[in-house]
């Protein structure tokens, strides 16, 4: 357990090399299963079902039209306690398979004098995703040919260009030839300095550029309030202004970063990177539904009360999950083909709970199970962003080594399982509690400790945490 953690970002790197189509391709509901274990323990019955959904989009992509456009997403019910991985499920499918991904919670829908964003604010959220990925592709495709574009106009800055000799003016006209144009004589010291540049010779020098400055308008300010559709017809409304300038005072290598984005947002073709974002949402989009049992009536609710504020907020999402168009700034936006997933603890209500209608449209329903020690024990050491991996990886910034035995861990996921047993059962999550105790007074005191090495034992996790487990009402503070 002493080696450093790969990042969150891995997945991703990992699968980005592939080219979209291939990446797609391979694809298969064994491979996704098997890079959703490098992130999350157990749950294989959750990890089949999206798997096998995902899968499912690629192959309509392979249908001809006429069928292809009959096949709905088959959406997922999971069902679940707290901390068991239900959403990191999700999250970790959207970015394997680089789809924009929404998570919002029904519960909010709910919330008595709530007068901010209406359900269709799901859909607008999900082309703001796709809106912002594709950018930011965009921007590292540019990115060679807008750091030249950069460094073009660095150099200007560092060597003004010399200005030209202008005719001359006058009644009579010369019948002197003009001597022909010689090349500029700053060529030599321009490429000297790209040189420098280059070589981060000239790191330390500070350079005046000036940069678009684009302060937030008055639609911008509003937008993402509950008046999306006032927006909408704001900005056709409103004139678009030229954007000024702003000079700024950079070190070079800074100034070079700045104008590089800048350079690539000019390259961006704008409308045709907004159709392709709306077209990616609405056949790649994944929207997360949490907290759905909490909008489920409960049985024998007597017809009234927050009851009918629940089942309203059910009648709401059905149009968006059956399939509806929905106007987002950047146009028309059908949820016909999103794969909406959705989830609860169900506790005190059922899925039966949930109208008819909304329940037909979540046929594949999954179980998730509660954690075990065992579970915890995987958990904390298993995946590429384990906890104790983590741990290691920080306090190792501080030159001290720590060395988690087996027993240790075994103790914290053995305290992890008693005290959600006794108090509120989050999950995993209350590993993270915990961990943080026990590494509390460590990591606080680390930078003072100079390059060491601490063994990490049972008997040490007892002693952080014995005292705080026997008292019952500081436990339910602190744990």
């Amino acid at each position: 357990m002493s080696h450093a953690p790969l990042s969150q970002g891995t997945l991703v790197n990992a699968s980005s090399t592939l080219t979209p189509a291939k990446r797609a391709q391979d694809l298969t509901p064994r491979a996704i299963v098997e890079e959703l274990d490098r992130y999350i323990v157990g749950q294989k019955a959750a990890k089949r079902a999206v798997a096998v959904a995902l899968r499912n989009r690629w192959r309509r992509q392979q249908v001809p039209p006429p069928m292809r456009d009959e096949i709905a997403p088959k959406n997922i019910m999971l069902i679940g306690p707290t901390g068991v991985g239900k959403t990191e499920i999700a999250r970790r499918l959207a970015r394997l398979a680089g789809a924009p991904f929404v998570k919002v919670e029904a519960s909010k829908f709910t919330e008595v004098g709530y007068v901010g964003r209406d359900v269709d604010s799901m859909v607008r959220d999900l082309a703001e995703t796709a809106v912002s990925m594709l950018r930011d592709e965009e921007r590292e495709r540019l990115r060679p040919r807008a750091r030249e574009n950069a460094e073009e106009r660095l150099l200007d800055v560092l060597l003004p260009p010399t200005p030209r000799a202008r005719p001359p003016t006058g009644g009579t006209t010369s019948t002197m030839p003009l001597p022909s144009p010689e090349p500029p004589v700053d060529n030599a010291t321009r490429e000297s300095l790209r040189k420098l540049m280059r070589e981060g010779k000239l790191d330390d020098k500070m350079v005046e550029i000036d940069t678009a400055d684009s302060p937030a308008s008055f639609v911008d300010v509003f937008s993402g309030t509950g008046m999306e559709e006032m927006v909408l017809n704001l900005r056709d409304m409103m004139p678009q202004g030229s954007r000024k300038t702003k000079r700024r005072r950079l070190p070079l290598p800074e100034a070079l970063e700045v104008l590089t984005e800048e350079e690539a947002n000019k390259l961006i073709d704008v409308e045709r990177l907004q159709k392709d974002a709306i077209r990616r949402a609405e056949q790649s989009g994944i929207i997360f539904i949490d907290e759905i049992d909490k909008v489920a009536g409960r049985e024998g609710g007597g017809g009234g009360g927050p009851d009918v504020s629940r089942e309203g907020v059910q009648r709401d999402l059905l149009p968006i999950v059956e399939g509806s168009t929905v106007s987002t700034k950047y146009g028309p936006l059908k949820t016909d083909h999103v794969l909406f997933i959705a989830a609860g603890a169900f506790h005190v209500s059922k899925p039966k709970d949930l109208i008819p209608e909304l329940q037909g449209r979540f046929p594949i329903r999954v179980e998730l199970e509660s954690l075990s020690d065992q579970d915890f024990v995987r958990i904390l050491t298993e995946p590429e962003n384990a906890l104790t991996k983590q741990y290691i990886a920080l306090l190792a910034t501080e030159k001290v080594t720590l060395e988690i035995h087996d027993d240790a861990v075994a103790e914290i996921a053995r305290i992890a399982t008693s005290v959600n047993a006794r108090m509120e059962n989050i999950g995993a999550r209350r590993l993270h509690t915990i961990m943080e105790r026990v590494l509390d007074d460590l990591a606080f005191e680390a930078p003072s400790l100079g390059q060491t090495t601490i063994p990490i034992t049972a008997a040490y996790v007892r002693e952080r945490l014995d005292g705080i487990l026997k008292d019952e009402d500081l436990s339910q503070y602190i744990l």
